[in-house]
Order: C-alpha cells, then structure tokens, then sequence
C-alpha cells in the first residue's frame, strides 16, 4: 500500500512548478503569488481525501490552472484606478521571452492549456489528455510550434 507524503513535502517539491504556471497565466506579479496560495490552500484542504497513488503534481497545476484563470476573471471585473496613465513601455524593455509568450497567448485556450501543462508543469502527454479529456498523440501534436524548443 502507498503512502502519501506530508503535505509540506508536496509543497517543497511542487511549489516551483505551481508558481511557473501561475506566472504563465497571470504574468510575473503579486497576482501569480497569490494564485500560488490560493492553490496549495485548496489543496491542503481536499489532500486528505487524495488516493495515494494520485499524480500529485498534475492535480496541483491542474488547481493552479484553475485557481490563475479565476484571478484573471477577477480582474477583468474591477476597474483599477489611476491618477496617472503610465508611460508606453517600449519594445526594448520586453523580456527576451516577450515574443514567445505572445504568440503562446495567440494560441486557442486548448492548444494554450496543454502546453502550459507539458512545458510549465513538466506533465507527460498521457497526464495531459487525462486532464484535458484528450489524447496522448492530441496532446503531442498541440505542442508543436515555434516555442516547442523554448527553454522554459
């Protein structure tokens, strides 16, 4: 019989991986940090009830999907008020990565999930059709595109 592992191990082995994808959704600020603990609060809620022999690190990003994807809703319904418009920021303060993740956000929200599941959360392509309600070779051929050799 397999034993599960504390959940602070959980989220000393996982808690890396939850912040990449929560940083891929929402950006790199106070927002993906608060996804982060929004998702292992959730999880240490429902841990107890989890199988031992549950693929941990794909239930994690799939709350840490989830979790991101309410954050942004959220946003999208309240105004943040500003005495000031900032200034444009120019191209040349993008990060080197800013064309990648563009053309990532491009993609249609299938295509984006599962490559957010393969190359964020570091899931094989048979976890990521279990999650997405697809297939192995669905999931492969949805990671084919100019980011596939992105060092992520």
């Amino acid at each position: 019989m397999m034993t599960k592992a504390p959940f602070e191990a959980v989220v000393a082995d996982h808690g890396a991986t939850v912040l990449r994808v929560c940083r891929a959704v929402l950006g790199s600020h106070t927002d993906a940090e608060d996804a982060w603990s929004e998702t292992f609060l959730s999880a240490l809620k429902a841990y107890p009830e989890l199988p031992a022999e549950a693929n941990v690190r794909g239930w994690l990003v799939t709350i840490a999907h989830r979790k991101a994807i309410d954050v942004t809703r959220a946003r999208a319904r309240h105004a943040i008020p500003t005495a000031d418009l900032p200034e444009r920021a120019g191209s040349d303060l993008e990060p080197p990565d800013a064309a990648v993740w563009r053309a990532v956000r491009s993609l249609p929200p299938r295509q984006r999930e599962v490559i957010t599941y393969r190359y964020l959360g570091g899931l094989d392509y048979a976890t990521i059709a279990e999650l997405t309600g697809g297939t192995a070779a669905a999931a492969r051929r949805a990671t084919i595109g100019p980011w596939c050799d992105f060092p992520f």
